[in-house]
């Protein structure tokens, strides 16, 4: 079954004078989406990739007159992969300042701020979305409450990945999860960083996956991996942009006891969380589900920001005797707090933070009430 996306009508994302740039990590479907978008469109469109040298050679040029042939006829120009062309962003401001009414789509399976190459260029000519694993908002389109919170084992074990939803079997999930972080996870960053201990990096995200919702040492980090701290911190710094973690920052408005240089790291997907530390077991035989939960519901609230152009700034809190709150959302000058549990729903905030923040909003995410948060 083909999943609906959040974003079906590219057309609305098309503006004269702007390329659209899709972000993503790999595998979400940002390919798919596009090339739905591009057969059921009446435009006359040309659709390359990055990856083709021919195509990597003429817009790595940034020869006008080479760049004009190219895109001659067409009323719409996609470049699937295109954080793999050299200069890419000069190349697209050529053609939206040149040809204003050409219609041009770029897609990227790493932020193309790792390669520096679009910011600067496309300031004021781009348009940006970006497209992750499938939400529980694109799930509710087919599938109602009760039908979710049926299939919730699922998605905290095996994540929401296109085709390991689309997937029936169990083993067939795992098969793909798998080959997703032994072939596709990490590729951007150790193409663009030509890293040849790839085993670090893997062993770096088993250690985040081991510590999930729990504050991040560098130093602690680096002497479990033998590297240095500015290495790990340039690591981390690659797999935020490659959409393989999410770090949360602590909240703080300069109360001493309050912890906030660390920071907390999450997966875009819990499924690849669980195949980095081998883990699919059921719920009922974990004991991580707490964790597996936290980063289910931040990830899912993360999507919804983004689909629901929600704009926010977003925290834990945490205090040094262990005082804590799960998310925070700083939007519109109020603090919105949430404590995640699993089974509890008789939690109450702790003092120290009413005390501290009392204009703030606090409430418990629980498996009777998530729905109204992810949705």
């Amino acid at each position: 079954m083909k999943i609906p996306r959040i974003y079906q009508n590219l057309d609305t994302y098309l503006k004269p004078g702007k390329a659209l740039i899709i972000y993503g990590p790999r595998q979400v479907g940002k390919t798919t989406l596009v090339k739905d978008f591009i057969n059921t469109s009446n435009y006359k469109y040309r659709y390359d990739s990055g990856e083709n040298i021919l195509v990597k050679e003429v817009l790595s040029s940034a020869n006008f007159n080479l760049l004009a042939d190219y895109v001659r006829g067409y009323e719409l120009i996609v470049i699937d992969e295109a954080q793999k062309v050299p200069c890419i962003g000069s190349a697209l401001k050529i053609l939206v300042d040149t040809f204003p009414d050409l219609k041009i789509i770029a897609t990227g399976s790493s932020s193309f701020e790792l390669a520096g190459q679009v910011g600067e260029p496309l300031t004021g000519r781009k348009n940006t979305i970006s497209l992750f694993p499938i939400s529980q908002i694109e799930l509710s389109n087919y599938q109602n409450p009760f039908e979710l919170n049926g299939n919730l084992e699922d998605y905290l074990i095996y994540g929401s990945y296109p085709e390991v939803i689309a997937t029936p079997d169990k083993a067939g999930k795992v098969e793909i999860l798998n080959e997703l972080t032994g072939s596709y996870l990490l590729k951007d960053v150790f193409e663009f960083e030509r890293i040849r201990n790839s085993q670090t990096v893997f062993n770096l995200l088993r250690l985040l996956a081991f510590q999930l919702g729990n504050e991040v040492s560098f130093t602690e980090l680096s002497k479990h991996l033998g590297i240095d701290n500015k290495t790990v911190a340039r690591y981390i710094d690659l797999l935020e942009k490659a959409f393989v973690i999410i770090g949360l920052g602590g909240y703080s408005r300069n109360l001493r006891n309050e912890i906030v240089k660390k920071k907390k790291y999450y997966f875009y997907d819990v499924g690849l969380r669980n195949a980095l530390i081998a883990n699919f077991n059921s719920l009922s035989m974990r004991n991580d589900i707490g964790q597996i939960w936290e980063n289910f519901l931040l990830v899912e609230r993360f999507k919804k920001q983004a689909y629901r152009k929600i704009y926010c700034n977003n925290y834990f809190w945490r205090t040094w005797d262990q005082k804590e709150i799960d998310f925070i959302e700083e939007k519109e000058g109020k603090l919105f707090a949430f404590e995640f549990k699993w089974g509890r729903l008789n939690v109450k905030a702790p003092a120290m933070f009413m005390n501290t923040y009392p204009e703030a909003i606090f409430e418990v995410v629980s498996r009777e009430n998530y729905i109204d948060f992810v949705l």
